[in-house]
């Protein structure tokens, strides 16, 4: 795959108290060992499958049906484009998640079954209680907390803009992470036709492509295998891929942002900026560098002391309700 790609940094003999502490202060990865072993469902994960399968049945109220994404086992568990691009190897559909715990099951000792994945699928909605039953208290506000469950699957490099610490409930996974700065030898795909609303890698980092994806190579990686109980922090914007490898994975995960909730995403951002400045002539673009750095990316006290307060407009510290003025101000300008 990659060229001696580097273990992530390891935390061992950490406590709840000591995660509430610590957490807020990372900004590089780190796999947590034992984090969760504690939790009942890591226990009945590690006895069986199908006790996993039982310890979730007792939270699931059966209300709502959970999106299911299902592949050919010829996908090898790689949920990705099709071959033109021009859509996806999987589809989704509705169903009961008990459907799908017993779908798994069904399969668990198929040596090539058909890849199946419920993603992202918010704990408190669809499992109540299981949280509750298997606490972990961050010391971060906010956090989103979501459940994964499936089958063995190969979900591509790809960028998250919140902070995230991702727990293994069940199952084994690999994790390989890259930093921000190696953007450019993941080769990325499109922005706007996503499988899951996330630029991913185009790279099958089983089977990469040096010839269609040269820089690969260089890519510098970091990696780890993760147990159930094992978690591990991935910072905002660090590229992850991850793989379920054994027959039945459960991971749960929190994800936050240390800004108001009001903040836009920077990824509209990014949207903006490819439609107002990318294609501007390079003189143009070399000058608009500055002045983002001078309002954005350096902007410290003085970039608006010379300004009256009452006069600062967007330039002032961002509120809540400055923040809905700014939007308004936008939503005008971009009708056209």
């Amino acid at each position: 795959m990659l060229a001696q790609p580097r273990p992530i940094d390891e935390v061992h003999d950490l406590g709840p108290a000591q995660l509430h502490e610590q957490l807020p202060t990372w900004t590089t990865p780190k796999v947590i060992r034992g984090l969760v072993a504690h939790w009942p469902l890591v226990a009945a994960a590690r006895r069986s499958a199908a006790e996993a399968v039982a310890h979730l049945a007792l939270f699931d109220h059966g209300q709502m049906p959970v999106t299911a994404t299902t592949a050919a086992p010829g996908a090898g568990g790689r949920l990705f484009y099709n071959e033109d691009m021009s859509g996806f190897n999987f589809r989704r559909e509705q169903v009961p998640l008990k459907v799908v715990l017993a779908t798994l099951l069904k399969y668990a000792h198929e040596p090539s079954p058909p890849s199946i994945y419920v993603a992202s699928t918010t704990l408190d909605s669809f499992l109540p209680g299981l949280a509750e039953a298997n606490p972990l208290q961050l010391g971060v506000a906010d956090p989103l907390t979501s459940i994964w469950i499936g089958n063995r699957s190969r979900i591509a490099a790809h960028q998250d803009v919140p902070d995230n610490l991702a727990c293994v409930a069940a199952g084994r996974r690999r994790v390989t992470l890259f930093a921000p700065d190696q953007v450019r030898n993941l080769y990325i795909g499109p922005l706007d036709l996503t499988p899951a609303g996330q630029a991913i890698s185009l790279v099958d980092f089983h089977a990469p492509d040096f010839e269609r994806f040269p820089r690969f190579g260089q890519a510098q990686a970091q990696v780890a295998e993760l147990e159930p109980g094992d978690a591990v922090f991935i910072p905002s914007l660090w590229w992850h891929h991850m793989e379920g490898l054994d027959a039945f994975n459960v991971l749960i995960n929190s994800w936050w942002r240390p800004v108001p909730s009001w903040m836009d995403s920077p990824m509209n951002a990014l949207m903006l900026a490819i439609l107002a400045l990318r294609d501007l002539p390079e003189a143009q673009r070399a000058q608009w560098r500055v002045m983002f750095d001078h309002y954005v990316f350096d902007a410290n006290m003085s970039t608006s002391a010379h300004i009256p307060t009452q006069a600062r407009g967007v330039l002032a510290p961002l509120s809540e309700e400055r923040a809905g003025q700014i939007r308004n101000i936008l939503r005008q300008r971009l009708q056209r």
